[in-house]
């Protein structure tokens, strides 16, 4: 009697301690939404300084995030700016008579090497319409250099390192560690360029795959030289050379070589902007943040009843239902409903897609087919519109793309991992019954038999033949040149303009001012699909979802369902036209 006692007072006080814990993190969250409704607009300056320090991310739509503390109950957000935001803000300051100049600190660009070519040409718009651009790092490296030498006083810290040493980027191959664990890797692919997964095939990268990767790096990089020396007063072979031959050893030598202006300690900085502020000291300087301006100035039109709609393509390409990613079924029916809304005049998709699930792109294309019969759709490319991100643009009215965008990848492959070596290592000894000969076949447990693996590639061969019919259609080419041009090689923008992949090169804003010319509207709604979520839905979500965990821990057996199901589609055979992997380039 004693013991159910202590277990009866001990749970007890356990409930009410989470009771006021509850209560407490509940009222915290009900205040921070209450003040999220009530957060006032930007008030600009007559006279200020536009800032731009590039913490918060620049991706490819805005978003907020949140995070509370429950110790103490506050509620912080964060703001990151689309691509689109912060060039229509850059271009609404460059006539705005308040902002005097642009004073910015590129120590590290939050943003992938497309969304860095266009903020790079809206800072180039800016310069053009006669005011300065002022930029301070305390270090240089090839991405935050590329945009910092779009400015007209570029300022480097005197003890700063500079790390310019060109393009490069690195492939992981774990063959040799899979066959060591028991695990085989069954890939199926059709493309000589195709290198999707051979990291996990072999060794060693194919010569195709290092040629491929070589061309795409240097294409990128021959941009970047290009617009830098356009900036300054050298060469992009005299840029090369330096870096070739390791001469910029420090801050002293960028200042010979005039990748910057001057070598300048905070102090000095101040001082040059009290100077062009016209002010005494550094308390007088006004300062407004991009993403401040970006909110009082970038404005939808709520008064016009036509719009444009904006489809970001975003992710991977997947089937199913999500708010993650380029889902089928999430996407299939937002672009009908884009369809059947007779107030859309024109849609302009953004893609920013590495590809993915080859059903799951047609799907969409199918969908973005019927939509462009009734409307016109036009492609901005982002930073990968490879594979699957092709796919589903292919046939659209007129493509844009950066010149740092990596496409193409026409290309399929199929990947089915065989753990069965790596079961009997852990003492796991899988039992299949079948009615057919082949009945688990794509199980994961075993290899592919000879019959198998030819079934597999008539697959991949159907899909690869899809694809090419699907691009020589789009883009009225010939199946033989889009099969030569294909064979799963990645080209970055410039060559797919060449090549005819693309139609033009040129930023996003560049491709919304082409829509707005095809609608033939004076005045419109811009709107965005998918929407983007409030913080209060976030915050609703993120309840449910502690619901949905706490529900999973007073059931164990769920957990261990949901990983085994997780497992399963893991290892179940799936047909992809994606990129091998995602550039982190350096």
């Amino acid at each position: 009697m004693v013991k159910f006692w202590k277990i009866f007072f001990a749970s007890l006080l356990g409930c009410i301690v989470a009771f006021v814990v509850l209560s407490i993190l509940g009222i915290s969250i009900l205040g921070s939404i209450a003040s999220l409704s009530t957060q006032s607009e930007p008030t600009i300056p007559s006279s200020t300084i536009l800032k731009i320090d590039f913490n918060s991310p620049i991706g490819e739509q805005s978003k907020e995030s949140f995070d509370i503390d429950i110790t103490s109950g506050s509620f912080n957000t964060n703001t990151s700016l689309s691509v689109l935001s912060f060039a229509k803000a850059i271009d609404a300051a460059a006539n705005d008579p308040a902002i005097k100049f642009i004073y910015m600190t590129p120590e590290s660009l939050n943003m992938g090497i497309a969304q860095a070519e266009e903020v790079r040409q809206a800072l180039s718009r800016f310069r053009q319409s006669g005011k300065a651009i002022v930029s301070y790092s305390k270090q240089l490296g090839n991405g935050n250099y590329y945009v910092a030498s779009v400015a007209d006083k570029v300022i480097l810290n005197a003890s700063a390192d500079v790390m310019i040493f060109g393009l490069s980027t690195q492939i992981y191959f774990v063959k040799d560690l899979l066959d060591k664990v028991g695990v085989d890797m069954q890939l199926i692919r059709h493309g000589k360029y195709k290198s999707a997964a051979e990291q996990y095939i072999q060794n060693d990268i194919s010569e195709a795959n290092r040629e491929q990767n070589k061309v795409m790096l240097s294409t990128i990089w021959d941009s970047w030289c290009d617009e830098i020396a356009a900036s300054r007063d050298f060469s992009a072979e005299e840029f090369n050379q330096w870096v070739d031959d390791l001469e910029l050893v420090g801050a002293e030598s960028a200042l010979e070589k005039g990748l910057v202006d001057e070598l300048w300690y905070q102090d000095q900085v101040d001082e040059y902007l009290c100077d062009l502020f016209d002010v005494d000291k550094v308390k007088d300087l006004k300062f407004t943040s991009i993403q401040d301006y970006a909110k009082a100035k970038v404005k939808i039109n709520h008064r016009a009843k036509d719009k444009i709609a904006i489809l970001y393509a975003d992710g991977e390409i997947v089937m199913g239902k999500s708010d993650e990613g380029i889902a089928a079924d999430t996407y299939v029916n937002m672009i009908r409903d884009i369809r059947q809304d007779s107030t859309i005049k024109a849609v302009l998709m953004r893609v920013n897609s590495p590809g993915g699930s080859a059903q799951a792109a047609e799907m969409i294309r199918r969908e973005l087919t019927l939509l462009n019969k009734e409307k016109p759709v036009i492609v901005s490319y982002g930073g990968y519109a490879a594979s699957g991100g092709y796919w589903i643009s292919a046939g659209c009215d007129k493509i844009f793309s950066d010149k740092t965008t990596l496409t193409g990848s026409i290309g399929v492959f199929g990947l089915v991992p065989n753990v069965g070596k790596l079961a009997k290592k852990l003492g796991v000894n899988p039992v299949s019954i079948s009615t057919n000969k082949h009945g688990d076949f794509g199980n994961g447990m075993r290899a592919f038999d000879d019959a198998e693996t030819e079934f597999m590639q008539k697959q991949i061969e159907q899909v690869y033949t899809d694809f090419v019919f699907i691009v020589s259609e789009g883009r009225n080419l010939e199946p033989s040149y889009v099969d030569e041009i294909g064979q799963g090689r990645v080209w970055a923008g410039n060559d797919a303009l060449a090549n005819g992949l693309v139609d033009e090169i040129g930023s996003l804003v560049d491709a919304l001012n082409y829509t707005e010319a095809m609608s033939g509207l004076s005045s419109y709604k811009l709107v965005e699909y998918p929407a983007v979520k409030s913080n209060l839905d976030k915050i609703l979500s993120t309840l449910e979802s502690a619901k949905v965990s706490l529900e999973a821990a007073s059931d164990p057996l769920s957990v261990v369902e949901a990983a085994y199901s997780e497992f399963k589609n893991t290892t179940s055979i799936q047909v992809m036209s994606r990129l091998p992997y995602v550039l982190d380039i350096r």
